[in-house]
Order: structure tokens, then C-alpha cells, then sequence
């Protein structure tokens, strides 16, 4: 996707452990801009400085420009005028002033470990590196990372030495901020604005403090929900000792004085000032069809109609196990059958969106007619235009997703039945989907990555979804 792209990607960490030097972290930067300061922003920060040290060595140090002062010409930093001699100072050099801003998508330890091993090495004359998330991230790592216990507090607030600061978002987008298409979107970095969507990344089990009397949670990485004290239907963890406690799992509702909360993460927007394109990095997600809070759908509702008008054209979303995996061990991650069928969901909007184009051109198109000094119509108050499927069947499928009705089971939530496609061009054509977060397996053979792309292909082909999967290459960039 390099003709006319507006964005370059280099995905820094693909996997989500467990080499801690792989993990999540990506750059995103707008082509319009030149490498000035300020112009890249941080999706996640699991691996930082490690990831940019070892693309610099590749492209750098084998190199007839490996000099201070040279322009690089390959690489995903090519165009980059390197102010420094070795590729740890060059690297320095990129976090402190080419990344302008960090967005994270949610506080576990592969998404952040960059973040706080790598902030000290921000000189104070630079001013604060902002840090925007969620709110209830953002307490996560101010509580939880930035509190002089568990790593310096680093930040501009409570008294910490102000190398960072802390940027909250509005859930949803900001409605003060930006007009039509781009309303609800803020500044990223220079040629870049966003907008985040939260999504479910699991769930997690909160504790009863027999003393005080009080239900203990982690406030600031989940979010309660109506549902919260019910037992859910199915996809819950066996892991459920007293003695062990982790954040992603889905553990059985135990005594009457267990709950269970959802794991926050987040979806960011990207948005291209000047071109108007967009792309979408995921956290962690679970699917849908498994969540105490189906919220997913809220996410490709909003990106449906980009992708219909080819202004969106690329997500990187995580799928960390293949459909080997058992539900019951997802724990709050995504594998193939269940990304088909959120891509699905995605896809049956996309119809819906361009059936929704159709319809108001037809309508402009009749009106015209109408208001035509040879129209033998008179001019009616009344709409004629037909009514389209988004508005008559939305959320009245009775059936399981066509062709995939062998790999999942549906509780509360169903996907389209995507025989309405089945027959036409495929929905989602020219459309790329980047895997992110692999759990890696450490162990000889194929690897997980791959045997994953096959099985997404597999399903895409049989659903005629028209998409294209893509492992990220670590050293090299993406053009979108």
C-alpha cells in the first residue's frame, strides 16, 4: 500500500511476549511531515528505545552514511538527518524529540515497560513528554508504575520530577474539538489527530476485604458493569484459586463476596490532517461474542463508513493464538474464528453504509428529477426512497455466521450471516488487517504467526471478505 499512503508505520513490537524485548510498541508518523520534532507518535511503549537501537544498527552501522550528520537513505528512519554517531545516541535523539506524544492503550506491563525504562532519558529542556489514554489507564500507571515504588514518578503530577504528562481522553472523541469528519478528534502529534474507543480486554476478579468490609478492584484498569455480578454464559477460565490473581483472566464467580469487572483497553483512530486517511491500532481486545461488555461493535459502526468511502484502509489488531486455542483460555485475546467474525460484523456495516450512500444519492437524484421544469412529477413531502437494510434488519439475525457456524458458539451476541455478501464483490476489498500481540511459543518449527495468517486467510476466502493479512516486519516500515 505505498502509492498514495499518508501514513508509515513501523511496528517496533509485534509480539505480546514472552521476550520482553519484542513486545508491543509501535511508530506511526504522517508522510506530510519531515522528520521535524514532534512529528511521530507512540502506540503503546512495551518495547521503545530497544526497537529503534536495533533497526538504526541494521540500516546504520553497515552503512557508507553511518556519520554524524548524514541523511539516512533506507530504512523505515530513511530521510532522517542522524545529529549523532552511534545508533544508541541516534535512538535517543528519535524518543526524546522526533516522538512527540505516547498513546496507550491500556496499563499491562508489555504495553508500558518501554514507557517507564525508557522515560528517564528525557532532558528536562525538551519539556514533558504527554502520555494520552483513558482515564482509568492513566490511573493505572500513575497509581501503579509512576508511584516511587514500583518505578520513579516521573510525571508533573504529585510532586514528580515532570518528564512526563498526563493528557486523559474523552471516551468516544471530544465533540469540542475538530468539525465534520474529523469532530471528536485531537492532536496526536504534528499531521496526526485521534479519537479512542475503548474496548473489552477480558475480565478481571475483585476481592472482598473481610477487615474494612469493601469489594477491593484495580479502579483504574476495569470498569464496572451491569452485568458484572452475573454468572456469564460461557469462555470462563478454570483458574480460579484463591492464591493466584491475573488481571486478563475470566475466573468462575466464586463465594457471594467475589465480582467480576472488565479489563479496559482501548482502539485509537489515527487520523491524517491533511489527506484525511485513517487507520486503527488496537490494545488488547476480546471478541464479542465472549464479553461481559460487547463493545466492538461500537468500533467497526464507526469505522464502517470510512471504510466504505476508502478513507480507512488498514487496522492492526492483535490475534494472539490460533484456533487451536480453547474459549475457556483466551483470556481476553483474540484467535482467527473470532476475528473473522468481528471482521464480519465490520464488513456487514460496510454494506450497510454504502446501502445507506446509494440510497441518498437515488433520493438527490428524484428530488432533482422532480424539481425539473420538464418533470411531469409534482414535488412530494414525503420520502419515497426505500427503506435501507441498516434501518430494517440491524440486530435481527436469527442465524450464526455463515461458514463458521462449525468453529463458534453464540451466546448473547451474533454475527451476520454473511451469505448477504456471499455472491457480490467482497466487502472489505483493499483492505489490509496487520496481526499484532503473537504469543510466541519459543519453540522449534512453524511459527505461531504464520500458522495464524493461514487460518485468517482461510476463513476470509471461504467468507469472501476480500481482506488481506499481514505479519509486521520489525525492521521495516509500513506505508499506508
Amino acid at each position: 500500500m505505498s502509492g498514495n499512503s499518508s501514513f508509515e508505520v513501523i511496528v517496533l513490537g509485534p509480539t505480546g511476549g514472552p521476550r520482553e524485548d519484542a513486545v508491543t510498541g509501535l511508530l506511526v508518523r504522517s508522510k506530510s511531515t519531515n522528520w521535524t520534532p514532534g512529528s511521530m507518535v507512540a502506540v503503546d511503549a512495551g518495547t521503545m528505545l530497544a526497537g529503534i537501537v536495533r533497526i538504526l544498527k541494521l540500516y546504520v552501522s553497515n552503512s557508507k552514511n553511518a556519520r554524524q550528520g548524514a541523511t539516512l537513505k533506507e530504512g523505515p528512519f530513511r530521510g532522517l538527518k542522524l545529529p549523532a554517531k552511534t545508533a544508541e545516541a541516534n535512538a535517543a535523539y528519535i524518543f526524546r524529540e522526533i516522538i512527540g506524544a505516547f498513546l496507550i492503550t491500556h496499563p499491562h506491563l508489555d504495553h508500558v515497560a518501554g514507557l517507564a525504562i525508557n522515560t528517564p532519558i528525557i532532558e528536562a529542556g525538551s519539556g514533558p513528554k504527554p502520555v494520552a489514554a483513558l482515564p482509568s489507564v492513566l490511573s493505572a500507571i500513575k497509581n501503579h508504575v509512576f508511584n516511587d515504588v514500583i518505578w520513579p514518578n516521573l510525571s508533573d503530577e504529585d510532586g514528580g520530577a515532570g518528564l512526563l504528562t498526563y493528557q486523559r481522553l474523552v471516551e468516544g472523541g471530544n465533540p469540542r474539538f475538530g468539525s465534520e469528519d474529523s469532530r471528536g478528534y485531537v492532536r496526536a502529534c504534528q499531521g496526526i489527530v485521534t479519537k479512542c474507543l475503548s474496548v473489552s480486554h477480558g475480565k478481571c476478579k475483585q476481592r472482598y476485604d473481610p477487615e474494612s468490609g469493601t469489594h477491593h478492584r484495580a479502579s483504574s484498569t476495569v470498569f464496572n458493569s451491569s452485568e458484572s455480578r452475573l454468572m456469564p454464559t460461557r469462555a470462563i477460565s478454570g483458574h480460579s484459586d484463591a492464591g493466584h490473581f491475573s488481571p486478563a483472566r475470566s475466573p468462575h464467580l466464586g463465594p457471594a463476596e467475589s465480582m467480576v469487572s472488565t479489563v479496559e483497553s482501548s482502539a485509537f483512530f489515527l487520523r491524517d490532517h491533511d489527506s484525511g486517511d485513517e487507520i486503527i491500532i488496537f490494545g488488547d481486545v476480546e471478541p464479542d461474542t465472549v464479553s461481559l461488555e460487547p463493545r466492538n461493535r461500537r468500533v467497526w459502526e464507526t469505522a464502517a463508513p470510512k471504510v466504505a468511502r476508502h478513507t480507512l484502509r488498514a487496522i492492526f489488531i492483535e490475534c494472539s493464538y490460533s484456533d487451536s486455542i480453547d474459549d475457556a483460555y483466551l483470556y481476553g485475546h483474540l484467535c482467527p474464528r473470532h476475528l473473522i467474525a468481528e471482521l464480519s460484523v465490520l464488513a456487514d456495516r460496510v454494506l450497510d453504509a454504502r446501502e445507506q450512500t446509494q440510497d441518498k444519492k437515488r433520493k438527490r437524484e428524484t428530488e432533482t428529477a422532480r424539481n425539473s421544469p420538464r418533470s411531469p412529477f409534482k414535488r412530494s413531502h414525503s420520502s419515497s426512497g426505500r427503506k435501507s437494510r441498516a434501518g430494517s434488519s440491524r440486530g435481527q439475525h436469527n442465524e450464526p455466521l455463515e461458514g463458521l457456524s462449525d468453529l463458534l458458539a453464540y451466546d448473547h451476541y451474533f454475527p451476520p450471516d454473511s451469505t448477504r455478501w456471499a455472491n457480490s464483490d467482497p466487502p472489505l476489498a483493499d483492505f489490509s488487517v496487520y496481526i499484532i500481540h503473537i504469543k510466541e511459543t519459543m519453540k522449534d518449527g512453524v511459527h505461531p504467526g504464520e500458522t495464524i495468517v493461514q487460518e485468517l486467510t482461510a476463513h476470509a476466502e471461504a467468507l469472501n471478505l476480500g481482506c488481506q493479512f499481514f505479519l509486521p516486519n520489525p525492521t521495516e516500515s509500513i506505508s499506508i
